[in-house]
């Protein structure tokens, strides 16, 4: 499924381009026929659940291989070049706990920080911990977090690689209001470009561009506005 555009297109490369992607497992099409062209500094994602938002996130470092077509994210295959692609773009999963794999805050961030000098690495994790407001948790359980507290972290980790794009998969679902107001912010914040899969139509509209799924291709691309109008008037 082509997509439909309620904005003109932007004259810049395209940092993310899908041409005619199509994804099937085990009989079931989660993907059908995708062709999109991004370059906005800050995406949102919209759909229902099942339209195949988070599929198609996943694809573009790698987690999910498409059936046909062809990706690109920054130049890069994330099939044949998963490693760079995977050094390249950061993935913040809905739920902290899927990414953070060490006991502590510092030990996490220090196995993210696994390429840098080990002389560097102290220096840096502090450095991480103050930015994201967890200095005070450096060395306590993970398991004693807020869940807010965790998402902080899981950010962290990811951005201290220094990615080119952090993909955000529903990263406000589980959290209450204030932590999601504020994970959404951050991640507005971000100096690098983000593609932000969301629920909340509210952080949607304050992305540069919008792209809604629905039925496992896209409906429509374009201004947030527009789309998010587009995916209402759908549920209509």
């Amino acid at each position: 499924m082509r997509s439909e555009s309620l904005s003109d297109s932007d004259s810049q490369p395209d940092a993310i381009t899908l041409d005619d992607v199509r994804l099937e497992v085990d009989g079931a099409v989660l993907l059908r026929d995708v062709t999109l062209r991004l370059n906005s500094t800050r995406t949102a994602v919209i759909g229902a659940n099942g339209s195949g938002k988070s599929t198609f996130g996943r694809l573009l470092n790698g987690l999910r291989s498409p059936t046909a077509g062809t990706i690109r994210v920054h130049g890069l295959d994330p099939v044949r070049e998963a490693s760079a692609v995977r050094r390249r773009v950061g993935f913040v999963f809905t739920n902290p706990e899927t990414q953070i794999l060490m006991p502590t805050p510092a030990e996490d961030l220090t196995l993210s920080l696994r390429d840098t000098p080990r002389a560097e690495r102290p220096a840096r994790v502090e450095a991480l911990l103050a930015e994201y407001g967890l200095a005070d948790k450096s060395d306590v359980p993970v398991s004693s977090l807020s869940g807010g507290q965790r998402q902080l972290l899981a950010i962290a980790a990811v951005l201290a690689t220094e990615p080119a794009l952090v993909v955000a998969d529903e990263p406000t679902t589980l959290l209450d209001l204030r932590n999601a107001r504020r994970i959404g912010d951050l991640l507005l914040s971000l100096g690098v470009p983000l593609v932000l899969i969301t629920h909340d139509l509210e952080l949607a509209a304050r992305c540069d561009e919008a792209v809604l799924f629905e039925d496992g291709g896209v409906r429509a691309v374009g201004a947030p506005d527009a789309v998010i109008d587009e995916y209402r008037r759908s549920l209509a």
